[in-house]
């Protein structure tokens, strides 16, 4: 190839280039984290209302609590959806990661679980009670027990802090186990009650009108789920555009309908 063959193959390749850049662009995708259950279920609904307006919504489905968080840090996910303020507060303290809360999501009140127990009141003596095995939500079980009168704790103790450790007063010697968050649907094979947040309640099939016999207040911290970004992309169009979807009157008729008052919009 002479001189002049090689600068005109070079003009070609860049005005080529330049076209490409001219033509229709990809759709913007956005990497959405949430557990399997409603929250994967209501962000796919979101996914939809997003793609109205050209934004691509790729939900990525995690079954534990501390990999979603993970992914996001990592930048393997744009947003997540899950969890309450303390647990991501925690989560950035004992990581060393500065994720932040974007807007709210969904109320979903944790609550007692049981096959065979029907009030606070018939819980039996020396009762085997699962607790999900992370920290915060594992001490949002043990507030949610505390408030239920079973147990008591040591002053001072959080739904952030508290541990089986803790706990003072257990006078029906109730034997606490700490369990996959997961895995607590299941467990009510083996034991007499279970501390259940609600997505896993919802995705193994329990039923809060017959199963559940005590729930915290919905106004507590731990009930709002909030939707998680990156400081270096919390303010991005990308993610406002999500979070416009997310809250829109479509999604929440999407939530009123499927979850007949168990999960509540919380905009």
């Amino acid at each position: 190839m002479n001189r002049r063959q090689f600068v005109s193959a070079a003009v070609a390749a860049a005005v080529s280039l330049v076209l490409a850049g001219c033509g229709d662009k990809a759709p913007q995708e956005l990497k959405v984290g949430a557990t399997a259950g409603p929250h994967a279920a209501i962000v796919s609904e979101a996914a939809k209302v997003a793609e109205k307006s050209g934004l691509k919504v790729k939900v990525v489905e995690f079954t534990d609590y501390i990999s979603p968080n993970r992914a996001l840090a990592d930048k393997a996910l744009d947003v997540n959806v899950y969890q309450h303020e303390p647990f991501l507060k925690n989560f950035n303290k004992n990581q060393n990661t500065n994720l932040v809360k974007v807007a709210d999501a969904v109320v979903q009140p944790m609550g007692l679980y049981s096959d065979t127990v029907k009030s606070l009141e018939a819980v039996p003596e020396g009762a085997k009670i699962a607790i999900p095995n992370d920290l915060t939500n594992g001490g949002c079980a043990l507030i949610l027990l505390r408030a239920a009168g079973l147990i008591d704790l040591k002053p001072g103790v959080t739904g952030n802090t508290a541990t089986v450790a803790d706990i003072t007063v257990n006078t029906k010697h109730f034997k606490i186990a700490e369990l996959e968050a997961a895995q607590l649907p299941r467990s009510l094979e083996d034991v007499d009650v279970a501390c259940v947040p609600m997505n896993y309640a919802i995705s193994g099939k329990l039923s809060p009108e017959k199963q559940g016999f005590y729930f915290e207040s919905r106004e507590a911290p731990f009930a709002l789920m909030v939707i998680a970004a990156r400081p270096d992309n919390a303010e991005s169009k990308e993610v406002k555009a999500f979070v416009k979807a997310y809250q829109s009157p479509e999604v929440k008729a999407f939530i009123e309908s499927t979850f007949k008052g168990a999960v509540k919009a919380a905009w």
